[in-house]
Order: structure tokens, then C-alpha cells, then sequence
């Protein structure tokens, strides 16, 4: 299969390559699409065969469900069986944005592949002109992860999906550069208590501001990668996720840069990278650019999330031995999310 990538203005989006992403999702294919996160690989999620596509382009195990994209609450609405009032608060709040909400699934109007098998479904409204006009125009509910290899690290921009799904799909609509640059936050409203199952853009903070406490675990939650449970309440709990090729450690800041000294000084041929937040007070270190690649990270978690897939890319063309992380703050929750990706791909 011959994978064509067509660049479009976000702010305008020519008509013609609308159509040709319209008529191959209509027709059961896969399209990749730029939203305000990462890159998605959507398929109409009213189709099993087209989702069933999905799980076979990414090796994406069948327990691990899949977010369905929408264009508005209404359409959100068709798709569960009660749209309750909290649902309704943060939707209105903030669709489109990077806010998944899990409810249980209205029986009979998507296919159990979309959900696992779960009796919920995750849902939100994306805030990328591209993404809903592609939605609106397609009059469908589009199922779409992260367009990417599974559990590798996630697309922001349309050269990292041809690198991994290059002749296992059609298209891809290039945007430019994702702006949020981690997945949304995914907060489960089909029990008593609302409770983040994945963190993301959206910060608990914020939620709790709209419709008060929200439980989120203090631990990483995660399953393993090698064994097939019952279907997964979210994206995004694999133990293993978002990683680079590389093996990646992540270490305090005081520590970071002692062990890559020991490991150059042990193996002075290992290519190592080192993401560095970013300070005025630390020399940089006694070794080639052959030997380390220093990436200095932003200090604040919205600019570093914006970031960090990003580089993560880059890093794997540099074909490096190992890469060495800063660890962000533990204590502010602020940088909850940027924490999950990296302690994920760091296993």
C-alpha cells in the first residue's frame, strides 16, 4: 500500500484533500489526522472491519480500547446510555479540548472491538480545526489512538506517523506540529465517583473546578504488556508506553549526570542522550557531541509536555545507546502526566 501525505493550511483546510480523507474513511479505510494532542489513526468507528484495521496497523493488543472522536455533544450523546449532568458541565466546559470522558455505552450503536469488550465507551469533541472538520464532514463517529506503532512513542507531527505506518495506511493530513504534545486527560463518570484513569492536558485541578473532588490513584496504574486481561477502562495503562527505541532512565537531577560519566568513562563508544531541564548552574559535562546529545528541557510541565514526544523523536534518528531523563518535580501535581509518559516509556 502506497501511503500519501497531503499538507493542509489548519486554519483552511483545502476542500479537495477533505474529500479524499471523507470518502476513505467512509469507505472503511484508515486516515491519520493532526489534533490539538498527538496524531491520530482514525477509522469510522461505526465499522468493525475499519477498526479492526487499526489494531492490525499499530500491533495494538485487542483488550487496550480506543477513544471515539466526535464532533459535539449531541453526537456524543447518541453514544451512551445516560448523559449525566457532570458530563454534561465538562463537556460544555471544555469540548473541544483534550478531555476524555468514560461513560457506559448505549447497547447496540458501536461494535465491541471499539470499547474492547467494555461496557463503556471513552468520548471527546478534539480541538483541531482539521480533526473536527474531518468528523463533521464524514457525519461519523471516528475511532482514533495515537497513529503509531503500540507503545512506541507518540506522533506530533505527520513524518513521525510515515515512519512507523509508512504502507500500512493510505493517508495522512498533515497539520504541522501537534501543539499539546501528550494525549488528553481521560476521566471515567460511569461509577459513583469520577476518577481520572489517565492524566493529561486537563489537570484534576481544573476538573474539580467545574464539578467538584475527583479521585486520581497516587501510584502509576498499569497492566502488563505481555498478558491479555479483561478490556482495559482506558488508553494509556500499559506498563510499557510511549517509548523510544532507545532504553530510557529516568533519575533524579542530582544523579543524572555522575551516572552517564560512569557509563561514558565504562564504554566510551555508547551514544547516550541526556534531557536536561534546564538550569544556568551546571557546567556541561567533559564529553564529545559524539558521545552525548543534551537536550535542555523546559521548567515548566505545559512547555515540557509540548516538548517531550517531540524530542523523543529526534532522538531515535540519532540512534542512541541510552537516554537519561531529569526527573520532573514528584510533589506538584502539575507535572502528573508528564511523569505517567515517562515513567512508562522508561520501563
Amino acid at each position: 500500500m502506497q501511503t500519501r501525505i497531503l499538507r493542509l493550511d489548519p486554519q483552511n483546510p483545502d476542500p479537495v484533500a477533505m474529500d479524499e480523507a471523507v470518502r476513505l474513511l467512509r469507505s472503511g479505510q484508515l486516515v491519520a489526522f493532526p489534533t490539538e494532542t498527538v496524531y491520530g489513526l482514525g477509522a469510522n468507528a461505526l465499522d468493525a472491519t475499519a477498526v479492526a484495521a487499526i489494531y492490525t496497523a499499530k500491533g495494538r493488543p485487542s483488550h487496550n480500547p480506543l477513544i471515539v472522536h466526535v464532533a459535539d455533544i449531541s453526537q456524543a450523546r447518541e453514544l451512551v446510555t445516560h448523559w449525566s449532568s457532570q458530563a454534561d458541565m465538562l463537556a460544555r466546559h471544555f469540548w473541544p479540548g483534550p478531555l476524555t470522558i468514560v461513560l457506559v455505552r448505549a447497547p447496540g450503536k458501536l461494535p465491541d472491538i471499539v470499547t474492547a469488550g467494555s461496557p463503556t465507551v471513552a468520548l471527546r469533541v478534539p480541538d483541531s480545526p482539521i480533526a473536527l472538520a474531518l468528523i463533521q464532514a464524514a457525519d461519523i463517529p471516528v475511532a482514533a489512538p495515537s497513529a503509531n506503532t503500540s507503545n512506541l512513542t507518540s506522533p506530533t507531527r505527520a513524518e513521525h506517523v510515515m515512519k512507523h505506518l509508512q504502507g500500512r495506511i493510505p493517508l495522512i493530513l498533515d497539520g504541522g506540529p501537534a501543539k499539546g504534545g501528550i494525549e488528553s486527560t481521560v476521566l471515567d463518570l460511569s461509577g459513583i465517583q469520577p476518577a481520572i484513569l489517565r492524566p493529561g492536558l486537563i489537570s484534576r485541578e481544573e476538573i474539580e473546578a467545574v464539578i467538584g473532588p475527583v479521585s486520581m490513584p497516587s501510584h502509576i496504574a498499569h497492566v502488563e504488556n505481555d498478558v491479555t486481561p479483561a478490556p482495559l477502562p482506558s488508553p494509556g495503562l500499559m506498563r510499557r508506553h510511549y517509548a523510544p527505541h532507545a532504553p530510557l532512565t529516568m533519575l533524579p537531577s542530582d544523579q543524572t549526570l555522575d551516572t552517564i560519566l560512569s557509563l561514558a568513562d565504562k564504554n566510551p563508544t555508547q551514544r547516550i542522550g541526556w534531557l536536561r531541564i534546564q538550569t544556568n548552574d551546571r557546567p556541561p559535562p567533559p564529553l564529545s557531541t559524539d558521545q552525548l546529545i543534551i537536550v535542555e528541557m523546559p521548567t515548566t510541565p505545559r512547555a515540557y509536555a509540548a516538548k517531550i514526544y517531540d524530542i523523543l523523536h529526534e532522538l531515535d534518528q540519532a540512534n542512541l545507546d541510552q537516554i537519561f531523563v531529569d526527573a520532573p518535580p514528584s510533589d506538584d501535581p502539575a507535572w502528573h502526566a508528564v511523569r505517567d509518559r515517562l515513567l512508562r516509556a522508561a520501563q
